[in-house]
């Protein structure tokens, strides 16, 4: 992956979701128009936060959010999510 240049502003993350699966636990292959979209990902990059609420992802981070949380950005060719801290539900 090379390195990104966009600096996300005050609490918003930049996530690169995990790759969708291509199979079941039982070997069935899965279609392109029936994978789910993916609730992990790698921050990317952060904000410095807001002035009162410090950051507490830091990047290289795996986080868990919420199915419909974020939006969709398309830089240098890769897919990624913009979300705030508050949309995160946890680390990994």
């Amino acid at each position: 992956m090379s390195k990104i240049t966009f600096k996300p502003i005050a609490d918003r993350v930049l996530v690169k979701p995990a790759e969708a699966e291509h199979t079941t636990k039982g070997g069935i292959i899965i279609p392109d128009t029936a994978k789910e979209k993916p609730q992990r990902g790698k921050v990317v990059a952060v904000g410095s936060g807001k002035k009162d609420e410090p950051m507490t992802v830091k990047v290289g981070d795996t986080v868990l959010y919420g199915k419909y949380s974020g939006t969709e950005i398309n830089l240098e060719g890769e897919e990624y999510l913009i979300m705030r801290e508050s949309d995160i539900l946890g680390a990994l």
